[in-house]
């Protein structure tokens, strides 16, 4: 309850200035995403008589999660049918809060992607709502990168969630502070990318700013309930979801990786958690 309490303080600035950028349609989306979230999680509750525990808010974080990954013309019925599929199949299927595999935001992701395909687009650009491409897709169609400056306070065209590096910085180090996040996850994720971009010869800054890679690594990553129980593994979970992120940027057919490697690393949890836990009790 209290870790959801402070994701919801870090979300929310996050998700307004996501409003002020992409107006009625990201305060539509919002909306959707949680409703779809919260009403799937008591109806399935009710369903099958368990204790409703909508209180705890973790239904209202994965419906802002979602929609923060989303494009803001994807229509509201999506968002919603991807925050319900989030929450039943990926959390209360697997046996609810805190006991499940897979991210339940990514999850529902995941499947608006593969449901709806091509709903991602077209992206927005940020007040005036015209079709554009996105950062990362200029860099590949066109070799143009865009500016630091609108990279750090989101003033791009992209998902919601790509709305300001600043204010995720700024959420993150508070999640730390309360310990609520463990930091070693986000910095192998982002120090994974830097150095294998730069290795690669492609701008590492550029590619840390740019999608969804900060978010991800903050907020979605970070979830104690799919990620890690030891450090060691954590290491490695980061890591690893770096370097499928650099392989899809550099090489795969999407510009951007990171609910597939999230996802991808979260079905190895239970390897790495065995693995290092066995390592620790050797030592």
């Amino acid at each position: 309850m209290k870790m959801n309490k402070a994701f919801l303080v870090v979300l929310l600035p996050i998700a307004v200035w996501s409003i002020y950028l992409f107006r009625m349609p990201a305060l539509v989306l919002l909306l959707s995403s949680v409703l779809g979230a919260v009403i799937a999680e008591f109806a399935l509750q009710s369903a099958l008589r368990r204790d409703v525990k909508i209180k705890d808010l973790s239904a209202v974080v994965t419906g802002i999660l979602l929609a923060l990954t989303l494009s803001p013309s994807i229509p509201w019925y999506v968002a919603a049918a991807g925050a319900a599929v989030g929450v039943i199949a990926a959390k209360e299927l697997a046996g609810g809060y805190m006991k499940n595999t897979f991210n339940p935001a990514l999850f529902g992701r995941l499947f608006i992607i593969a449901a709806f395909p091509g709903s991602m687009g077209p992206w927005l650009a940020p007040y005036d709502l015209v079709t554009t491409a996105t950062p990362l897709g200029l860099m590949r169609s066109e070799g143009v990168l865009t500016p630091y400056t609108d990279l750090f306070l989101g003033t791009v065209a992209g998902s919601l969630g790509e709305t300001s590096v600043l204010l995720i910085g700024l959420g993150a180090a508070y999640l730390i502070y309360r310990r609520f996040v463990n930091w070693r996850i986000p910095l192998a994720i982002l120090a994974t990318v830097f150095v294998l971009m730069a290795a690669l010869g492609q701008n590492p800054v550029f590619h840390l700013f740019s999608g969804s890679l900060i978010l991800g690594a903050c907020f979605m990553a970070t979830d104690p309930a799919t990620s890690p129980r030891f450090n060691k593994g954590r290491w490695i979970f980061g890591i690893g979801i770096g370097v499928i992120v650099v392989a899809f940027r550099v090489w795969g057919w999407l510009p951007e990786g990171v609910t597939f490697a999230i996802l991808g690393m979260n079905a190895a949890v239970p390897l790495l958690n065995d693995l290092t836990k066995r390592k620790a009790a050797a030592a």
